[in-house]
C-alpha cells in the first residue's frame, strides 16, 4: 500500500521540529567521563532522546534500563565485553537491562531512553534514578535548555 495525496489537511506542530545539535553545549553527565545534549524529554514515559559522548577510557559503572534503550553510534564503539558496536551500528537494549558498558577509544552515540536509568551504591541499592526530568535539570544548569519545549515547575 502506498499513501496517496487526500483531503486531509495538514497541522503544523506549535513548536520547531528541528534543531541543530551543534548550537547545544555539552553537559556532564552523571557517569564520570560522560557528557550529553539534550534532544527531547518524554514527559510521561521519563524517556529522553540525547546525544552522548563518552571519552575514551571510559567504562561506566553496572547501571539498568527500566525502559528499552535505543543507539546509534555516530562515531567510536562501544559495548559489552565481545558484543561491540562500531561507528555505523545500531544497537537495542530491552527493559530490564543490567550492564557495565566500555568504550576504549570513546564514542559519540544518538540514544533514546525509553524510561529513566538506573545507577546502583556498592551495596546494590539504587543510588539514582535518571528520568527525563533529572535530563532536563541538568541542562537547564547548563544553560542548554532553550530549545526544549516542557512544562516543569520550576
Amino acid at each position: 500500500m502506498k499513501l496517496q495525496h487526500s483531503n486531509v489537511d495538514a497541522i503544523k506542530p506549535k513548536h520547531p521540529v528541528f534543531v541543530d545539535p551543534d548550537s547545544i553545549p555539552w553537559t556532564d553527565w552523571v557517569i564520570e567521563g560522560t557528557h550529553f545534549k539534550l534532544l527531547h524529554v518524554h514527559e510521561v514515559s521519563g524517556g529522553f532522546t540525547m546525544i552522548l559522548k563518552v571519552d575514551p577510557g571510559n567504562d561506566a559503572p553496572v547501571h539498568g534500563h527500566i525502559g528499552a534503550v535505543e543507539v546509534y553510534v555516530m562515531e567510536g564503539e562501544f559495548g559489552y565485553d565481545d558484543d561491540r558496536g562500531p561507528t555505523g551500528y545500531y544497537g537495542y537494549e530491552p527493559p530490564g537491562a543490567r550492564h557495565e558498558p566500555t568504550s576504549p577509544n570513546g564514542s559519540i552515540m544518538f540514544a533514546v531512553a525509553h524510561g529513566p536509568l538506573v545507577g546502583y551504591n556498592p551495596d546494590g541499592s539504587v543510588a539514582a534514578a535518571i528520568d527525563g526530568r533529572a535530563m532536563y535539570a541538568m541542562a537547564k544548569a547548563n544553560n542548554a535548555h532553550g530549545h526544549l519545549h516542557v512544562d516543569f515547575d520550576d
